[in-house]
């Protein structure tokens, strides 16, 4: 289109269509011309018979019939176009003697109004008006009608065919779900090995080191469990358990191998800035946080006299407090905190005798039971849903239902992990080179 040309106007709706039957010439030009001046398109014809004809080829909105027409009378012109033309309105001229002839076309004709004769202008069209736009109201609630049934039946079709998607993504979105469960499973079970290999970095530094923090992590997490912490709390003492000592990697080895007890101010010093050194490797995990700061108060006491801080009591993170507890009582075994190696029996003594003042009274309470009746310390092989096999006797698809550790303390492979030919092969040849014999513990179903 040319920019220049203005658009076309919307054409403007059609007038309504009157037909005017009557008998007498006079009357219908009367109300020819009347209605035109209104605005009106006018039709006439002389009698019914010809009324008739002209609505078989012209749409008409409108009729006005005389009463009195000769070979058909209004009543019976309008009862036939109602049954032709059922939504043509239907008006009736009649003098004021004709009640009865009213009567019988409103009950044929079913007329919308009757107008006596002399008629006034005014009047006549005020009437014709009323009643186009009843009809047209009367057309507008039936196109409504049709359309809400319309609406209705595609509403029905749409919501059946949603119910059958609903269902469909459903049951996708129940296979997306179990397989996201799966594979966070997997990633939460990834993420706890990488933290047991972690730990293993000081580990690596060789002496008595070796094994010290899954064992502290192992202890701290039943002592958790003892108390009925809550799982996120338990996730997050165990892997602090398992990283408290991340921060020695950069000791040297003479501070390494020298026992707490035996430590020079300078030397002890240095050692109690390991907890700051884990909290800096650390840092950059946000979701290590709350585990970082249980190893960052692993030191303070329950009397106050602790550091770095010299908080006390409950001001002390619980996790701190059970970590306390569990990697004193395997550093005193280790020879790692005392001038010789003690055996359980006096590493419990020893906590005992610190509850209160360096140890939680509750966790240490909560260690004792776990540690001292035996009936909590089942043994090894023992225990429900595992049994132990000899490196030999390994099969393809058999399941850990504990980490496999070298005799050092070394990790070689974490819980959950499934045995192929290759990791069999590799386990024996380890086995071989180091003249060692290894023993894992085998998940079976629990009776």
């Amino acid at each position: 289109m040319n920019p220049d040309q203005q658009p076309s106007e919307v054409a403007a709706p059609e007038p309504p269509t009157i037909l005017c039957v009557d008998d007498e010439p006079n009357i219908l030009s009367a109300l020819r011309r009347l209605f035109r001046s209104e605005g009106f398109q006018v039709k006439t014809a002389v009698g019914g018979a010809a009324g008739l004809a002209l609505l078989e080829t012209e749409t008409v909105d409108l009729v006005i019939s005389d009463m009195r027409m000769p070979e058909m009378d209004g009543a019976e012109f309008l009862q036939k176009v109602r049954e032709r033309t059922p939504d043509t309105v239907r008006l009736l001229l009649t003098g004021y003697s004709e009640v009865t002839s009213i009567i019988g076309a409103i009950n044929r004709g079913e007329i919308y109004r009757y107008i006596t004769k002399p008629w006034d202008d005014h009047d006549i069209v005020l009437i014709v008006r009323q009643a186009l736009e009843r009809k047209a109201l009367d057309l507008e609630k039936k196109r409504l009608e049709r359309l809400t049934i319309a609406q209705n039946d595609e509403l029905k079709a749409l919501n059946a065919s949603l119910e059958s998607k609903v269902v469909a993504r459903t049951a996708e979105l129940a296979i997306t779900n179990e397989a996201l469960q799966g594979a966070n499973e997997r990633l939460k079970s990834s993420f706890v090995t990488s933290i047991k290999i972690f730990s293993t970095l000081i580990e690596m530094r060789g002496g008595n080191l070796s094994g010290h923090s899954r064992r502290a992590a192992d202890v701290s997490r039943k002592i958790a469990l003892a108390l009925k912490l809550d799982g996120k709390l338990v996730q997050e003492i165990f892997i602090a358990g398992l990283l408290h000592e991340i921060g020695k990697v950069g000791f040297s080895d003479e501070l390494l191998k020298t026992p707490v007890a035996m430590m020079t101010p300078a030397q002890l010093d240095a050692y109690r800035k390991h907890i700051v050194q884990a909290e800096q490797l650390l840092m950059p995990l946000v979701d290590l946080k709350g585990s970082t700061e249980i190893i960052c108060a692993q030191f303070e006491r329950f009397d106050g006299s602790g550091f770095p801080d010299k908080v006390a009591g409950a001001n002390i993170p619980i996790g701190a407090r059970i970590l306390a507890v569990a990697s004193d009582f395997d550093s005193m075994q280790i020879g790692t905190m005392t001038q010789r190696k003690l055996t359980p029996e006096d590493a419990r003594v020893i906590i005992g005798h610190g509850s209160g003042k360096r140890y939680d009274p509750d966790v240490v309470a909560a260690f004792m039971e776990l540690m001292g009746g035996g009936s909590r310390e089942e043994p090894e092989a023992g225990r429900m849903g595992e049994m132990a096999v000899q490196a030999n006797d390994l099969e393809v698809g058999m399941v850990l239902a504990r980490d496999l550790m070298t005799p050092s303390g070394m990790l070689m492979l974490s819980t959950n992990h499934v045995l192929d030919e290759r990791l069999i092969s590799k386990i024996l040849n380890f086995q071989k080179s180091g003249g060692l014999q290894l023993t894992a513990f085998i998940q079976v179903p629990k009776k």
